[in-house]
């Protein structure tokens, strides 16, 4: 209670100190504001301009460059064009030699294409045209580690007449290009037609508008002609047209500035700034409402604000009052819950060893709820001289009432087994008894035995419950697949079937529940039952104890920060008859 005024009187103070540390107001923020909400109209104005006026020229770039191409194309008679792209390709692909490719370069035919490229190129301001072959496979097969480390080139050159003369390809080179640009290629390739998309590239070459134009002979395509014109020119006349819409998009903004300034100033600034006081004394005297709110009627969303902020300080003040009556109540259940985890700690055996003056046997067991109280349980206890009752349990559920399960479980096998009878006896009585009045249908997966101390013999039955673990002389632990039968309290009148082994000297059994196969990492796989037998098998000659402590380590290794779901409970037992050091003798 003392705790929860504290807090809500630091919240009141705080609210104090904001509004003591306010250095502009309502009027100032809301022209900040109009001057944001101008300054971002005239940037989106500017930007859809832009880009529509970009679109506009790119697309006339694109076009003349087309142009320029299909006048290029008129420089070469279709025989000479095809003869050439035949040579560049098996020259390229290794089908060739450098003969016919010198032959061509050194005659006066082709030196006269060159100059007449060079001169068309002048003349239209361009930067690069360009004839060349693709290698089509080796397009279609896009290599992108290749393409990384620039080994990817399926352009082979035809000729080149670039703006700088000594970063001209010469004819047989080979060039790569860009990635974008690869389906495209391809349709204009296969297709005839070139792309409807506009090829801009900025790299090593400058900023331009590049056509890739189709050569296209008897139905097929034969060559490339490329054309590269500088974007320079538009992106000048973008410069200035942002500069044109920046000017009158500010001199509109001020004008509407002034004007909504002074609407606000008479329409809002004034009705707010009283709803503003009035929640100012509500926070400076102790939650007090005023009467303030309920007279502000200017039949608006102020009004609205008005009236809901009154009903905030009325809510506010029935969230305190349940607030503090809420935080006693978690604090009463959360007392009552340590108490209960304490109890049902005690109830199970945690005295180790439990048995100090019997050197058969060395036992241990663990139990970590996932929440305050679980459900699982194990016991042990002497049923006679020469008889152990252990008993490992799993109750459906979590919690309380599944603590409550356990308890009355735990409390009928104790009970029925100390009366002598068998595992299957003790698991058929006890499972009616709990079948009785059970409207909650909670059930519980029990293994239960007893283990001779004097012969290591065991019989044991099964409920639902995990295969126990057995290791034997000379090998690890492996699972027994003993039979189960159903789960207790599952069924009136279940049938359940005992079966007898015998742990040998040295030998020992695991038995655990489900939380152990089933404890899971962030990624949501299970530990499992091999990753269980590989701990127990780490060190096969290690203490019940230490068997345990090596399981435990291993599943918080696997599972890491993920939540823990389910109760993760463990016992071992080793028979420790004839294994020296003074310790008691089979039969002894």
């Amino acid at each position: 209670m003392e705790e929860v005024e504290r807090e809500t009187e630091n919240v009141m103070t705080g609210e104090k100190k904001k509004k003591r540390s306010f250095r502009f107001g309502l009027a100032f923020k809301f022209i900040v504001g109009l001057c944001v909400a101008g300054v971002c109209i005239m940037a989106a104005t500017a930007a859809v301009g832009v880009v529509t006026y970009w679109n506009s020229i790119a697309k006339q770039y694109n076009e003349m460059a087309y142009q320029v191409a299909h006048t290029a194309e008129s420089y070469f008679t279709p025989e000479e064009l095809a003869r050439y792209a035949d040579v560049v390709y098996r020259y390229c692909t290794g089908r060739t030699g450098r003969e016919e490719i010198d032959e061509i370069t050194e005659s006066s035919r082709y030196q006269q294409i060159r100059t007449q490229l060079d001169e068309l190129r002048a003349s239209m301001e361009a930067n690069d045209i360009f004839v060349f072959v693709f290698d089509i496979d080796l397009l279609r097969n896009f290599d992108q580690e290749a393409y990384d480390s620039m080994e990817w080139n399926p352009i082979y050159y035809i000729s080149d007449s670039y703006q700088v003369e000594e970063d001209q390809f010469s004819m047989g080179d080979k060039s790569s290009v860009l990635q974008e640009y690869v389906n495209d290629c391809i349709q204009a390739y296969e297709t005839g037609v070139h792309a409807d998309n506009y090829f801009i590239s900025e790299g090593e070459f400058g900023y331009n508008t590049s056509a890739m134009y189709p050569v296209v002979q008897d139905g097929k395509t034969v060559a490339f002609i490329g054309v590269e014109i500088p974007m320079s020119t538009l992106q000048g006349n973008v410069r200035s047209y942002l500069f044109r819409v920046a000017l009158a998009g500010s001199a509109v903004t001020l004008l509407l500035l002034a004007a909504a300034t002074w609407a606000l100033m008479r329409t809002l600034i004034a009705p707010v700034k009283q709803v503003a006081q009035a929640a100012n004394l509500f926070v400076e005297n102790d939650n007090m409402i005023s009467d303030t709110l309920r007279n502000i009627r200017t039949g608006d969303e102020v009004q609205m604000l008005s009236e809901s902020l009154l009903k905030m300080e009325q809510d506010i003040n029935a969230y305190i009052e349940n607030l503090t009556r809420v935080t006693a109540e978690k604090e009463r259940i959360g007392a009552e819950l340590d108490v209960a985890a304490r109890i049902q700690a005690n109830m199970l055996p945690s005295i180790f060893p439990p048995f100090p003056d019997r050197k058969e046997i060395d036992i241990y067991a663990t139990m970590t709820p996932a929440k305050e109280v679980g459900g699982d349980f194990y016991d042990f206890f002497l049923v006679d001289d020469d008889h152990l009752a252990l008993v490992m349990a799993d109750v459906s559920g979590k919690g309380v009432p599944a603590a409550l399960f356990m308890v009355i479980a735990k409390t009928l096998l104790k009970n029925r087994a100390q009366m002598g009878v068998s595992p299957k006896e003790v698991l058929e009585s006890v499972n009616n008894q709990l079948c009785e009045n059970n409207e909650s249908e909670m059930f519980v997966t029990v293994w239960f035995g007893i283990y001779q101390l004097s012969t290591g013999r065991l019989v044991a039955a099964n409920a639902g419950h995990e295969y126990p673990a057995i290791r034997r002389g000379g090998s690890g632990f492996e699972l027994f697949k003993d039979r189960h039968g159903f789960v207790l309290a599952g069924m009136e009148n279940s049938r359940y079937r005992e079966y007898e082994l015998t742990l040998e000297p040295g030998e020992a059994i695991f038995v655990y529940t489900d939380g152990v196969a089933e404890a899971t990492d962030a990624q949501n796989n299970l530990f499992g039952t091999d990753r269980m037998l590989q701990a127990l098998n780490r060190c096969p000659e290690a203490s019940a104890q230490e068997t345990l402590a090596r399981v435990k380590e291993e599943i918080d290794r696997f599972v890491g920060d993920a939540p823990q779901f389910d109760d993760i409970t463990m016992l071992c037992l080793v028979n420790r008859n004839e294994t020296g050091d003074g310790k008691k003798e089979a039969g002894e």
